[in-house]
């Protein structure tokens, strides 16, 4: 597996190996490309010998006091191999100097995130499902 924190020399066809598995409207490779282009902090796990994006996290940061990082993604067939672990550990790294470092995930896997040191929080959140896809 191959660490990469840019999208230098990323393209399209590398993203499009089946991220947001589950979503009901996923954003198109365009939208995701945007997410990452558009996030502060990116992390990316290559498939070394596909060279296919496997694995991403992303923060956005006003970089100053806080960093929130909303999204973590394996795709379902490379998950189970510590990717999502590593893929956090390094982003822990690039963020670590932040007074305030938030993510919001599903009750079911808070244990992932307090095995690296993050605590429970109580938090609000709003969704706009028909948004998905990604803002037009």
């Amino acid at each position: 597996m191959i660490y990469v924190n840019s999208l230098e020399g990323i393209n399209d066809e590398q993203l499009d190996t089946g991220f947001f598995h589950g979503w009901p409207s996923s954003p198109p490779v365009n939208k995701f490309y945007e997410i990452l282009n558009n996030s502060t902090y990116i992390c990316l796990a290559l498939d070394s010998e596909t060279n296919k994006v496997v694995g991403f996290i992303n923060a956005l940061s006003d970089k100053v006091l806080t960093a929130y990082i909303p999204l973590l993604e394996v795709i379902p067939q490379y998950q189970g191999r510590g990717i999502g672990t590593e893929l956090v550990l390094r982003m822990q790294e690039q963020i670590k100097d932040y007074y305030m470092i938030d993510l919001l995930c599903d009750e079911s896997i808070q244990e992932f995130y307090l095995d690296m040191g993050m605590t429970r929080a109580t938090g609000m959140m709003v969704r706009n499902y028909n948004k998905q896809s990604g803002r037009t």
